[in-house]
């Protein structure tokens, strides 16, 4: 096999769809997020604002996440040293853990490098936990969830995205005694809407199944004190296992589950994502243990609070443009163009003439024909830097050879 023209090829057919994937060299200035520096391939430098990272709060440059992270430094080295089962596990990642059991009112929560990889590890582990298990998975689950869940092996159902009905249906034909879970997401990101969490308790309740809930973009932004979506409803109680993320609105790294302290001890036991991989290193796990310790207090609340404001007059003032905008009431702005070609075209002019970075949204992330950009406002997007995003739009929807017409086809 000539592998080097096979990889030309596979490369040469996303450049062909227009769905390459060009990656934007920024530096992030310390105490000045959302601006950073864009570094062009030709070495010049820009500054430009950012407005499609999933630092939702701005906690990633948080004095309060600085301190932790440079006194744990200082006071332990860099890395870890190991897995958490040989010499990894510290006391900044026992703090971390109970920090986290306390956020979602559980026993004992379980960190891992990433969210991907909790859920990869949790979802392909559990039936080794509950033999003949069977998983009902919403057909927008993010891609680690549908990956752990096609590797563990055991039978699944996907059930059409928040249909209610098409779930019942799929738990009432299957044997009322085998072992079941329901995994599915309070925020899907793509769309921004929110999944239909106490419906889908109703229903695990009605057919004995568990529930796995995704709060990957809730946790930090939604609930008093920042434990996601089930927390503000008032469901924590009815969620058997969550899975979270330390890199969104926490504004660190890493990954985790919190659940009751069995299973949480019989998935340390058994995944291999979890037993054969490094810890984070200690001031990782301390900065991400300070974030979640702020973001639970008044002080968190007031950007939780600042955020969803800013995102809802973003919302009002490009619908009032005219944009295509999805909304379903989260924190994400999406905006439709239904075109890769497009989408990355406005997305470069953006970046270029106004210094505005949001990345293309593009297949697989998204279904062809529904690509998008997405912006995802902060507490610290001050108001000139609205306009100047609500202006560029503007121009560029309406008076760009790009115009309305040709972006939605």
């Amino acid at each position: 096999m000539d592998y080097s023209r096979a990889l030309d090829a596979a490369l040469q057919q996303l450049h062909d769809e227009g769905r390459y994937r060009t990656f934007i060299d920024i530096e992030r200035r310390k105490g000045q997020f959302p601006a950073a520096i864009w570094r062009r391939p030709d070495g010049s430098e820009r500054e430009i604002t950012v407005w499609c990272g999933n630092d939702y709060l701005g906690m990633g440059q948080h004095p309060v996440v600085l301190t932790a992270m440079h006194e744990a430094l200082d006071a332990t080295g860099a890395g870890s040293g190991g897995t958490r089962n040989i010499s990894g596990t510290t006391i900044y990642h026992k703090r971390l853990e109970a920090e986290l059991a306390d956020l979602h009112g559980k026993e004992a929560a379980l960190v891992f490098s990433s969210a991907y990889i909790a859920n990869d590890a949790t979802l392909s582990t559990l039936p080794k936990l509950f033999p003949g298990l069977i998983i009902y998975s919403d057909a927008l689950n993010h891609a680690s969830m549908i990956e752990g869940i096609k590797r563990n092996g055991g039978p699944k159902r996907i059930f059409r995205h928040n249909d209610i009905a098409h779930l019942r249906e799929l738990l009432q034909v299957d044997d009322p005694a085998a072992p079941k879970l329901i995994a599915f997401e309070s925020i899907y990101s793509m769309d921004g809407d929110f999944g239909k969490i106490a419906e889908i308790c109703d229903l695990a309740q009605e057919f004995g199944a568990l529930t796995y809930l995704d709060e990957v973009h809730a946790v930090g932004m939604y609930g008093p004190r920042g434990g996601g979506v089930a927390e503000r409803d008032g469901l924590t109680n009815r969620i058997d296992i969550f899975n979270g993320t330390l890199g969104k609105a926490f504004g660190v790294f890493g990954g985790y589950i919190a659940a009751s302290a069995k299973m949480v001890d019989a998935v340390r036991s058994y995944a291999p994502g979890f037993i054969f991989t490094t810890s984070l290193p200690p001031a990782v796990a301390a900065g991400a243990a300070a974030s979640i310790a702020f973001l639970k207090s008044p002080e968190g609340q007031k950007l939780r609070d600042q955020q969803q404001l800013n995102a809802r007059i973003l919302k009002m003032r490009l619908k009032g443009l005219g944009l295509p905008i999805i909304d379903h009431g989260t924190h994400i702005v999406p905006v439709h163009v239904g075109d890769p070609v497009h989408c990355k075209m406005l997305s470069d002019m953006l970046l270029d003439r106004y210094g505005i970075y949001v990345q293309p949204i593009n297949f697989p992330t998204v279904p062809r024909g529904t690509e998008r950009l997405r912006f995802t406002p902060s507490p610290v997007h001050d108001a000139p830097q609205l306009d100047r995003l609500v202006r560029a739009m503007d121009d560029l929807w309406s008076h760009c050879a790009l115009n309305r017409a040709e972006l939605t086809g």
